[in-house]
């Protein structure tokens, strides 16, 4: 790919600049960004502008409105929208100005809320998403379709790719967007600085999660856009699942909290459990993930207490 014009959508964003990273590193010399000052995704105008201008042979769309359950409970709608007509125009532009391959950045959130573990691609269709964020996942799961119907019928080289939830370095600790890891950090981190006695989390931290540090994701994504041409969906994960009490109780003793930690029944869980079945992606481009969630939480606390946050 070093010779190719390589578009990354949200290439500002958190994992968008980590993808970035990983392909200048690799030696693509034809990387862009467009910028949403320049090119609102969400307008068939400025996407059509923006694909004429770049020209891209490859596109990576990382592009999200994306957030905890806070946000998807909060918004919805712009959930769904936002990311439907992302897709559906970047899609719709990139093969009618002959890209070569669209890269479409799926989430772990398209799965039924039941889905047995661990979570097979296979079992995508066997029920309706966990209820708070089903709009975004139900509108990354349109884009599944979009494109294994554009490959059928344009011979469109689309693959979607299903990464768990991210974090690390550069990620999202506004209290009103982020997703879990860098909500506990904020909480605890700001609880230890101001001496509180407690801390009151959502749920009942029996749900579990599996997290995947985003450098990690980034080359995954990579190595996926030069090696992978299949329709079928592929997961990106490390195939290993943690409780959120036992998350919560391992950030707090990195960050030094030991008052007392409340969890509120009261409030959402989310899914009941998240891991996922990350064996396609092993045969398919020969990706296994490399950072294990203590040295990654390690570098993220690290990345956050020297200012990164700010």
């Amino acid at each position: 790919m070093m010779n190719k014009r390589i578009v990354v959508t949200g290439g500002t964003g958190f994992f968008g600049s980590h993808i970035i990273d990983r392909l200048l590193a690799q030696g693509c010399s034809h990387v862009m960004i467009p910028q949403h000052s320049m090119y609102d995704l969400r307008k068939h105008g400025d996407v059509l502008v923006m694909m004429r201008t770049l020209c891209p042979n490859i596109v990576i769309h990382a592009a999200a409105l994306c957030g905890g359950i806070g946000l998807n409970k909060a918004k919805p709608a712009e959930l769904f929208y936002d990311n439907m007509i992302m897709g559906l125009l970047m899609m719709e532009e990139a093969r009618k100005n002959g890209v070569e391959k669209f890269v479409q950045l799926g989430t772990v959130c398209e799965y039924p809320k039941f889905a047995k573990i661990p979570f097979q691609e296979d079992d995508l269709w066997g029920g309706y998403p966990e209820e708070t964020n089903a709009p975004y996942g139900i509108a990354k799961k349109a884009l599944l379709v979009q494109g294994q119907a554009y490959r059928q019928q344009y011979g469109f080289n689309v693959i979607h790719l299903l990464p768990v939830n991210l974090y690390g370095p550069g990620d999202n600790f506004n209290p009103d967007s982020s997703h879990v890891i860098p909500a506990l950090i904020k909480k605890f981190a700001d609880a230890h600085q101001s001496g509180a006695s407690e801390v009151n989390l959502w749920g009942t931290g029996k749900a579990s999660r599996e997290f995947l540090y985003v450098e990690d994701a980034a080359e995954a994504v990579v190595s996926a856009t030069e090696l992978y041409d299949g329709a079928e969906p592929i997961n990106i994960g490390t195939g290993s699942e943690i409780a959120i009490s036992a998350l919560t109780t391992m950030i707090a003793d990195k960050i030094g909290y030991t008052g007392k930690i409340i969890f509120d029944v009261n409030k959402p869980d989310g899914q009941p459990r998240r891991c996922l079945d990350v064996q396609k992606a092993k045969q398919e481009f020969g990706f296994t993930a490399k950072t294990s969630l203590e040295i990654g939480l390690d570098k993220t606390l690290n990345w956050y207490y020297n200012g990164g946050h700010k």
